[in-house]
């Protein structure tokens, strides 16, 4: 088990994940690393997430996912919509979740609002009143 993937899941536990509060169930990740598969159980209650780690449990979804991918999504690096449609990793369960994905991770690097771009590019008399 990589201590980088613990340090995520605790992080997540004590930071909770972003914008989430209207959601609850339970994700399990499998990730793949070079001494096998670690399974981490993710359960959010309306925003509040606890994390356990061990044996395969039930969940509403299942990500198997590399160790090197996963941590890559965690940062920001690659966008997990996208890393799924490529199917660069899988999916079992609800696909709320696979979507969910988007706010959990960080968002990447030099991301900024949509809104905020578009004020700044439009000439001062273009903007509506």
């Amino acid at each position: 088990m990589s201590e980088a993937v613990r340090a995520f899941f605790d992080d997540l536990t004590r930071s909770g994940g972003r914008m989430l509060r209207q959601v609850s169930g339970q994700v399990r990740f499998d990730l793949v690393n070079p001494h096998g598969v670690d399974h981490w159980l993710l359960t959010i209650d309306r925003g509040r997430i606890t994390v356990s780690q061990g044996g395969p449990a039930e969940a509403d979804t299942v990500i198997n996912a590399d160790e090197t991918l996963f941590l890559q999504m965690a940062y920001g690096e690659v966008k997990p919509l996208p890393a799924w449609l490529r199917n660069d990793f899988t999916a079992d369960g609800e696909f709320r979740f696979v979507v969910m994905l988007e706010r959990l991770f960080a968002p990447p690097k030099g991301a900024r609002h949509p809104r905020v771009v578009a004020t700044r590019a439009a000439p001062a008399d273009d903007r509506k009143p």
